[in-house]
């Protein structure tokens, strides 16, 4: 049953069909109430002993009423789950008109029990009703996908029992005639809802509004939570001669700083995207964003040297440092471009996002100056010749070294590994849109262009399985020759791992995460799927089944901490064989089927660009319980993500700053197009032909 099946709402407005006023916080006691009638008193007409009786009697029945709700609410606390809420709007009897200041006044508040007074348009103390509708009615309703409307009904016209089935009656001191008109409120007019809502609206309608807007008790908590993730996030700037120019990539006081003291390229992107998206609120920083890029930039044109060679011109290094040079007196930068990493590898994805970043604020800010800057425009065409350079390469996609990524470690994604494909195509799809076509401008985007076409239809069509093209892998013939082969990379279907056949739901699919001669990875990997469907390098269909994978594989990929880096994990042989024995990449650790919060951003996204932001929602609430009371860990070990990492830093600024964008993102959704783009009609897929000699 759903959550919301079984909610009460008890609902009323003033005679005169005016709408509430939103409720105080104040609780709702009776003695609240003789509080109120104190404030008032001095100007309230005095009343006969008849009238005490009746307010006597009054107090007897409401107390009686709040009693019988309480035992209802607690009757159904078993089954309605934390979501759902019993909304409940009392009907205040009217005071003299001199009893009260003109403006109205909000009284009291207990959770969505409001009670208020209004300005009167009589003299007299009039009737107190308090109106029901019935548990079954709303349960009807909700599963109907009704809604309720304003209509007057005449007790004159109906029987005295039919009417005492629909409300109830709190009688004050003065008598209420049979005659006497109780109007059924639109639900518009709840004050715990709020006002402003049209007079006909689907009901599921107002209840994902509830949802959106926070209305559980964990919303002062989740606030709290937020607070102090932009409070550790703003701990963690970086500063070069008085300027923000990154984020620390952690800030734990109990472990030591090796290279978590540094700014990452990769790292600072959610971190930028935060400043980026709150950028329209107080305390927004683009600033730092705009010194990033511009100071990375500038290390990208010094000499890159690892032992004798000289790496590329176009390398952006992987972190950065300021240290304070005693002997000079001043702060110097230090990079590495690879040469300090565990395996010595140059990053590749640095210059990706190092683009992606610099559309971003552009976006954002529409402060095209920075883009068309020289110097910047130079930096974008460098990083782009690097990878558009004439070689031996048969296919669109790049070659790629081992721990050339966020994975920077033996992990068996060398070759062609989906992450940095799906960067690559973001990248030049940003690029294309940010490059000036002046001199050797207009050269490059035509060779951008052509890469954009190739690479697209190599992932979406290799690259991508499902329930079918898995089983025509499985059933796939071997050594075929000419161009009339459909095993085209010569995969033995002995080599599909057994765990993905079980892995595979009829519903849904993704994109694998290698390919290259004889050798197809089948595993998960999130980051490569997420960003394709941001770029749109999945097509909208394929981008739709990565969703739907991920709601039938929820335990697998999700857990109880949002969110695996790859799935599944390497174990026994494999783990010995493709790790080398790595003491850190153990089996659901690290990188090696690890959980990492970080992401959750990426996902978000992506929830939202499809269509389906309650999927980044439960697992944002998944994260809420935890991230926080664990110290903002780098990642979580085990199956299910329970256990925080047995190396993992706490206060890592990404996991902070990765749940901050995917909060601003859930709240206001215009914020996606900073991060995404749409797709883009004018890339022709190429038409399959069959060869003439065939």
């Amino acid at each position: 049953m759903s959550s919301f099946t079984s909610l009460n709402f008890l609902e009323v407005t003033n005679e005169a069909g005016a709408a509430p006023r939103p409720p105080s916080s104040t609780p709702f006691s009776e003695d609240s109430e003789k509080e109120v009638e104190a404030t008032s008193g001095k100007e309230v007409e005095p009343v006969d002993s008849l009238n005490l009786i009746g307010l006597q009697q009054k107090e007897e029945r409401t107390t009686l009423i709040e009693e019988q709700l309480s035992e209802t609410l607690e009757k159904e606390s078993d089954v309605v789950s934390e979501k759902s809420s019993d909304f409940i709007v009392f009907r205040k009897c009217k005071f003299a008109e001199n009893s009260l200041p003109s403006q109205e006044k909000n009284i009291f508040k207990d959770d969505g029990v409001s009670e208020y007074v209004e300005k009167p348009s009589s003299g007299s103390l009039e009737t107190d009703n308090v109106k029901s509708i019935h548990n079954e009615k709303c349960q009807d309703s909700v599963g109907n996908g009704e809604s309720y409307t304003s209509q007057e009904e005449n007790e004159s016209s109906e029987k005295p029992e039919e009417k005492l089935k629909k409300t109830m009656r709190v009688q004050s001191n003065e008598n209420i005639s049979d005659n006497t008109s109780v109007a059924h409120t639109s639900l518009k007019s709840c004050a715990s809802v709020g006002t402003g809502f049209e007079k006909n609206f689907e009901l599921n309608s107002i209840l994902s509004a509830i949802r959106s807007n926070g209305f559980l008790e964990g919303r002062a908590e989740n606030g709290a939570m937020v607070e102090e993730a932009w409070e550790t996030l703003q701990k963690s700037y970086v500063y070069y001669k008085g300027k923000p120019v990154g984020t620390l990539a952690a800030m734990d006081p109990t472990a030591e700083a090796l290279n978590y003291n540094q700014v990452f390229v990769r790292d600072f992107v959610p971190s930028g995207l935060a400043c980026l998206m709150r950028s329209a609120s107080p305390g927004g920083d683009p600033v730092i964003v705009k010194n990033f890029l511009l100071k990375t930039l500038h290390l990208q044109g010094w000499e890159k040297r690892i032992d004798n060679f000289t790496l590329g011109e176009g390398v952006m290094p992987a972190s950065f440092k300021v240290l304070y040079d005693s002997h000079r007196q001043k702060e110097t930068l230090v990079a590495d471009f690879g040469g300090s990493a565990i395996g010595r590898v140059a990053p590749v994805d640095s210059g990706f996002w190092w683009i992606i970043l610099l559309r971003s604020y552009t976006k954002c800010t529409q402060d095209y100056t920075l883009s068309e800057m020289p110097e910047v425009q130079r930096g974008m065409k460098l990083i782009l010749n690097l990878c558009l350079s004439d070689g031996f390469d048969t296919f669109p996609t790049l070659l790629c070294a081992a721990g050339c990524s966020m994975i920077d470690r033996r992990m068996g994604i060398y070759g062609y590994p989906i992450e940095i494909q799906a960067l690559f195509y973001f990248a030049l799809r940003c690029s294309r849109q940010m490059l000036k076509p002046e001199r050797d401008g207009k050269e490059l985007i035509e060779r951008i262009d052509k890469r954009i076409t190739a690479l697209s239809y190599h992932i979406q069509k290799y690259y991508w399985l499902d329930f079918t093209q898995l089983n025509n892998i499985y059933r796939y013939k071997t050594e075929e020759y000419s161009h009339t082969a459909v095993n085209k990379f010569n995969v033995i279907p002995e080599s599909i791992p057994d765990w993905v056949f079980d892995f595979m739901p009829l519903r849904g699919g993704y994109l694998i995460g290698n390919v290259s001669p004889a050798r197809m990875d089948f595993r998960w990997f999130l980051v490569g799927n997420c960003i394709a469907i941001l770029s749109s390098l999945a097509t909208p269909a394929q981008a739709t089944a990565i969703m739907d994978l991920i709601e039938e594989r929820w335990e697998d990929l999700i857990g109880e901490m949002p969110l695996k880096i790859v799935y599944p994990a390497l174990e026994g042989h494999d783990w010995r064989t493709v790790t080398g024995f790595d003491p850190k990449n153990t089996r659901w650790s690290y990188h090696n089927g690890g959980t990492w919060p970080a992401l959750i951003w990426l996902l978000t996204a992506a929830c939202i660009k499809n269509g389906r932001p309650q999927i980044a929602k439960r697992a944002i609430e998944l994260m809420e319980q935890r991230l926080s009371k664990n110290g903002w860990p780098e990642y979580y070990d085990g199956k299910a993500g329970r256990y925080v990492g047995k190396q993992a830093r706490k206060y890592q600024t990404w996991s902070i700053s990765g749940y901050l964008v995917a909060k601003l993102m859930i709240e206001n959704p215009a914020n996606l197009p900073i991060i995404s783009l749409e797709e883009d009609k004018r890339i022709s897929m190429p038409k399959l032909t069959r060869s003439i000699s065939f």
